[in-house]
């Protein structure tokens, strides 16, 4: 049960960055638009974050330095400090929508407006961030978020060809009445989605909080071999459950309430409660994985003391930056920001910073002063400067194609 307990991390990580609020509603769009065209991209996506994110638990677990460590290691401060600047703003973005989130799962639950309910839940988002010890919190919302397993069920009780779904993904095509700029700008944004850069901030520096060492590196394997996969197939059974109930009668995905309507139409009320603790507990994960990252990023680059398993007293900085992101994150939220498409430009706008955040972590993982004999071997090597190819050309034509199609409209 304990070792069971050890994945908790990698699935948090996995559900607060594969299905956030941004991607529970994005999926569903690619599904109603594209049907099953775009599954590559998930699957690309989940391959490059588990590539890195081992590389990065590796790290971590031997040498003792979290990603930004290591960032500032390798760029040296300035650049780093570019690349720290960047992420603070897409993490704002992020917790500036998984806060509203959140906020719009309790609306769909209740029918009472999502704003009423922004000083609540960023009242208990900043406390379980100081309260709650890290173990305890990866194992609440790690677990809860697998009420998403309820899009499998309901993919089961929709009864598809799987022939059809798989031909629909191993062979894709942009639909009549789509563009290929459109398809390309929404994989990319998947590929953000799935490899956004505060996912290997959390996943890293988790590690550190678990004390992680040489002795428990197939611990971090298995919580980058089997939590990652997991949030790729509940994101893909998000998509398929749109492709099944929506691209048929043409409903187009704008609002969370769309995402969960493929499970009420197979699983009726009871399909409706499970997918309302999900959207909480997927999205209100998210949130406090993006605000410990900009804590975590902040700390790290100045060399403050950090962590959740340290009294507040001893991080006092730390807590202050987690404080201050809850509450310019509520701030934004109230001035009525949609909290979706928020989301929908921060997954592009971190495209962008992902070539700085992952080539240093390439470089720190092939160090065999630090790694010994836990460095990169050649094949992850190849497949690692692959990726970071691929990266790189998504970051340089990402913003061009947010404009080109006026954010995928």
């Amino acid at each position: 049960m304990k070792r069971l307990l050890g994945l908790t991390l990698g699935i948090l990580t996995a559900i607060g960055g594969f299905v956030d609020v941004g991607d529970l509603v994005a999926s569903a769009v690619v599904g109603a638009r594209f049907g099953m065209a775009l599954a590559w991209a998930t699957v690309l996506g989940v391959i490059g974050i588990m590539l890195y994110a081992d590389m990065a638990g590796r790290v971590a677990a031997v040498s003792g330095l979290a990603t930004f460590d290591v960032v500032r290691q390798v760029l040296g401060p300035r650049v780093a400090l570019l690349n720290l600047l960047a992420s603070m703003a897409v993490n704002l973005l992020t917790l500036t929508a998984e806060i509203g989130g959140v906020a719009l799962a309790l609306e769909l639950a209740s029918s009472v407006s999502y704003l009423l309910f922004i000083p609540v839940v960023g009242f208990l988002v900043w406390l379980v961030l100081w309260r709650l010890p890290f173990e305890q919190m990866e194992r609440l919302f790690g677990l809860a978020g697998l009420a998403l397993v309820v899009f499998v069920v309901a993919v089961v009780r929709l009864h598809p060809s799987y022939a059809a779904l798989w031909h629909g993904s191993v062979h894709p095509k942009v639909p009549n009445g789509e563009g290929h700029p459109t398809y390309f700008y929404y994989a990319i944004a998947i590929l953000g989605s799935a490899m956004t850069p505060y996912e290997v901030f959390f996943f890293s520096s988790g590690g550190r909080e678990e004390r992680w060492s040489e002795r428990d590196l197939a611990e971090e394997r298995a919580n980058v071999f089997v939590g990652f996969p997991l949030g790729a197939i509940l994101s893909l059974a998000i998509t398929a459950t749109a492709a099944l109930v929506l691209l048929p009668q043409q409903i187009q995905v704008e609002h969370l309430d769309q995402t969960a309507l493929p499970v009420v139409v197979a699983l009726g009320k009871v399909g409706l409660v499970v997918v309302i603790l999900g959207f909480v507990a997927a999205t209100g994960g998210a949130a406090l994985e993006t605000a410990l990252s900009s804590g975590y990023a902040v700390a790290q680059y100045f060399g403050w003391s950090w962590g959740k398993f340290l009294p507040p007293a001893r991080a006092a900085r730390f807590h202050a930056v987690l404080l201050v992101s809850v509450v310019a994150a509520m701030t934004l939220v109230l001035t009525t920001l949609d909290p979706v498409k928020i989301t929908e430009y921060s997954l592009v706008f971190s495209v962008v910073a992902l070539p700085l955040t992952y080539a240093p972590i390439l470089v720190a993982a092939n160090d065999r002063r630090s790694m010994g004999e836990h460095a990169n071997g050649p094949f992850s090597n190849l497949l690692g400067a692959a990726f970071l190819i691929l990266i790189t050309v998504a970051a340089v034509v990402a913003i061009p194609l947010m404009v080109a199609t006026k954010a995928g409209q």
